[in-house]
């Protein structure tokens, strides 16, 4: 609708020739108003760029043999109490499909995904990350945006724990970046319950094209509690991590740009090729009984609609932030950027059968299943732990925040910003150290956007639809339909929430741990980039 959009209206940005605005400035902004954008899922890269899946000299996943490589499994780091591990972020190269050329990389001890580090709740350790990468980017840096300005250096890296429960210096905090041939030492309380966390790039202004790159992994948390329940391990537990990506046909990496050289940040970047543990799609050969999956979006702006061809049930087990109350049964699940699912699939009816994953029709990966006798010890209890539920009176204090998007004159977006703030405005989230408070994210927008919260888990409290149009008239809320309580796989703890346009979703967080500054912000890794994230300040 026209009257929810704002437009860009100061001079200097209506030219001419026509209405291509350059990066908007501080100045700038008070002539400018929210936009909503369009929506973001599984849609292909629409905005000025125009759909970049179908340039010339890209590789077309239609004319890949499927199901011929191995899913690659990424090596194992299993660190004890006292130990310090040594990871190395370099260039390296890998195929990521027996018919392509290698492609390069930015990778963890030179695999993508990097080295699955696996902890254990009460054993401390330290990583020390090494940063011997290129002191020259090869994807499209932008200097307009905060924090990657001419005066930094193109290439700079600090890893984020996502999903931690860390003190604030070895969080990953976005400027606490450092450069080539430097290193830094973080310490792993590794004090919180089992759960799926991840590693990844965090550095201001350019961990859209790090990440891009290759700069994650995974980090597995495990605690007596869980290990105790004889959910399937070792081998029958297998590693997903999803992310899309554009290939020319030579095997580089491609991210678009949008053609403007000085200023060729893009709002999302969605690709036709999905990587599976770095591989288009593999094969995981796999025996007739229960395996658990642990599910990652590692990408950038792409949610996946996961689900089996054959329409079977599997199981839910787990969220971001651990063990679910129960386990529920799903036939598909919706996953953000950023997002993890723990799920557990039944492959004993199916001996000697093919079981594709697919991301709505698009298959995967496939899991070609044995057909010989094999015993299942495993099982999924009825009780996975008890989880109690956060109300609305659990919180002693209740905040009101919007995700709002700007455009210019032609509806293109070129700002996103988390309740009309920029990064390096004053803090206004400042939070007592063991405190419980409501979030309520009003989404102006027509995305659906992840928003992450370092440091805390949460749980979801409910979404609820309210008037947009009067909001951005009023700023006040009025809804116009019930509250929505989330699903049964969103009933757990997480890190990550999905904010849907045209509603008000409320999170309920106690800040405990640590005090010091940590940020908060939406996992879309290009708006994220462009000023989607603020500074959150937990004060003892």
């Amino acid at each position: 609708m026209v009257d929810r959009r704002r437009f860009l209206k100061g001079a200097g940005f209506m030219a001419a020739a026509g209405c291509v605005p350059p990066r908007l400035l501080a100045h700038d902004m008070h002539a400018m108003k929210p936009v909503a954008a369009g929506q973001v899922g599984n849609d292909l890269c629409m905005h000025a760029m125009g759909d970049t899946t179908k340039m010339p000299g890209l590789v077309d996943p239609a004319k890949l043999t499927p199901f011929v490589d191995a899913l690659p499994l990424p090596p194992v780091r299993r660190p004890a109490a006292g130990d310090t591990l040594h990871v190395r972020m370099a260039r390296s190269s890998q195929k990521l499909h027996r018919d392509l050329p290698p492609t390069e990389l930015w990778t963890y001890d030179g695999h993508y995904p990097g080295p699955t580090i696996e902890a254990r709740t009460g054993t401390p350790f330290d990583v020390v990350w090494e940063n011997a990468l290129p002191t020259t980017h090869f994807l499209p840096v932008d200097h307009a945006i905060c924090g990657a300005e001419e005066d930094k250096p193109q290439v700079r890296a600090i890893v984020h724990l996502h999903g931690a429960k860390v003190p604030h210096a070895d969080d990953g905090y976005p400027e606490d970046w450092y450069v080539p041939g430097t290193s830094r030492r973080h310490r792993y309380p590794n004090a919180q319950d089992a759960a799926t966390l991840w590693y990844h790039d965090h550095a201001m202004g350019i961990n859209r094209l790090n990440m891009y790159a290759g700069l994650m992994g995974l980090y597995l948390l495990r605690d007596e509690h869980e290990l105790s329940l004889g959910l399937p391990s070792g081998e029958f537990e297998l590693p997903l991590v999803f992310a899309d990506r554009l290939l020319r046909a030579d095997g580089r990496l491609y991210y678009p740009d949008s053609g403007d050289a000085k200023a060729p940040w893009v709002p999302e970047v969605f690709g036709n090729l999905t990587l599976v543990n770095g591989a288009i799609l593999p094969r995981a050969d796999v025996q007739p009984r229960r395996y658990r999956l642990r599910v990652l979006n590692a990408a950038n702006g792409r949610f996946y609609h996961l689900r089996f061809r054959d329409g079977r049930p599997f199981q839910v087990i787990g969220s971001d932030q651990g063990l679910l109350a129960a386990p529920t049964t799903m036939r598909s699940i919706f996953l953000a950027p950023g997002e993890r699912a723990d799920i557990v699939v039944d492959f004993a009816a199916s001996k000697g059968t093919a079981v594709e994953l697919m991301n709505d029709a698009l298959p995967l990966m496939r899991f070609a299943v044995g057909s010989g006798q094999v015993r299942d010890d495993s099982r999924v209890p009825e009780v996975l732990r008890e989880l109690p539920r956060f109300t609305e009176s659990s919180a002693s204090k209740a905040r009101e925040l919007t995700l709002d998007e700007y455009s210019d004159c032609v509806a293109t977006p070129m700002l996103m910003l988390l309740n009309g703030k920029r990064w390096h405005d004053p803090v206004t989230e400042t939070v007592k150290l063991g405190s419980t408070e409501t979030w309520s994210l009003v989404n102006l927008t027509e995305d659906t956007h992840p928003i992450h919260l370092h440091l805390v888990r949460f749980q979801i409290l409910d979404r609820r639809p309210y008037d947009v149009d009067e909001y951005m008239e009023k700023k006040t809320v009025r809804y116009v339909g019930p509250a929505q309580v989330p699903p049964p796989h969103e009933r757990g703890w997480k890190d990550v929430v999905q904010a849907y346009p045209g509603m008000v979703t409320r999170i309920v967080a106690t800040f405990d741990g640590y005090a010091g500054r940590y940020a908060w912000h939406c996992h879309l890794a290009e708006h994220e980039a462009n000023e989607m994230m603020r500074p959150l300040e937990v004060v003892a």
